[in-house]
């Protein structure tokens, strides 16, 4: 089996609870699923790029959008189920030396953007990296300085995700030397529950009159 350097993942259980088939549920023309796809599908860096899932019906639109699909075990489609052991049964799967997690809940990427997060994680030699924002968020009473004044602190967005596979294999998605990068706005918006996916129609179909999907 060829040894791979950088490969996708995009995981998508068929027992999302908060939005019934949300993977498959279709935003701005398309299964939610597609756009991770499309995405992954654009990279020059990403040697190859597979779905996980449990479900036939996610597996069927995965294949239809041209992703190589990995049958994912009942016990890992559950709500208790890790994203390590996810990634560790695809590693069970496929070898490659680091994953490049695409969450389907994040389909707002920038054209490029996974080839700019491997070539950010290969400079810096991290072992792993993550996209996302300065936050500063406080809990109500907590702080008297202004806005402008909290220095904040990195939020993860759940965007894209690159760690290395040696850290995955023993349970970890974070080693010694992390990277962030910070994104725009528009691409932070993860899909929990519904407001969240009319945030990011709204934001996919502006960025589709501009040209930017």
């Amino acid at each position: 089996m060829k040894r791979l350097r950088f490969l996708g993942v995009i995981p998508a259980r068929g027992g999302s609870k908060g939005i019934p088939r949300k993977n498959i549920k279709p935003i701005a023309g398309k299964p939610l699923i597609a756009w991770s796809i499309q995405a992954a599908k654009s990279s020059r860096l990403l040697d190859d790029f597979v779905v996980s899932t449990d479900d036939a019906r996610i597996a069927a639109i995965a294949k239809k959008y041209g992703a190589k699909v990995i049958n994912r075990p009942r016990r890992l489609a559950t709500d208790t189920a890790t994203t390590v052991s996810v990634l560790q049964h695809v590693l069970s799967e496929m070898k490659a030396d680091n994953i490049i997690l695409l969450q389907p809940t994040s389909p707002v990427r920038d054209p490029g953007l996974i080839d700019r997060c491997i070539r950010r994680f290969k400079a810096s030699k991290a072992d792993n990296l993550g996209t996302g924002f300065i936050c500063k968020f406080m809990e109500y009473g907590s702080y008297t300085k202004r806005r402008q004044e909290l220095k904040g602190f990195f939020y993860d967005d759940g965007n894209v995700y690159v760690v290395r596979s040696n850290l995955i294999r023993r349970g970890k998605m974070h080693g010694r030397r992390v990277e962030r990068m910070e994104i725009s706005r528009e691409q932070n918006f993860e899909i929990d529950d519904e407001f969240d996916f009319w945030i990011n129609e709204q934001i996919l179909r502006k960025r589709m009159k501009e040209g930017k999907t």
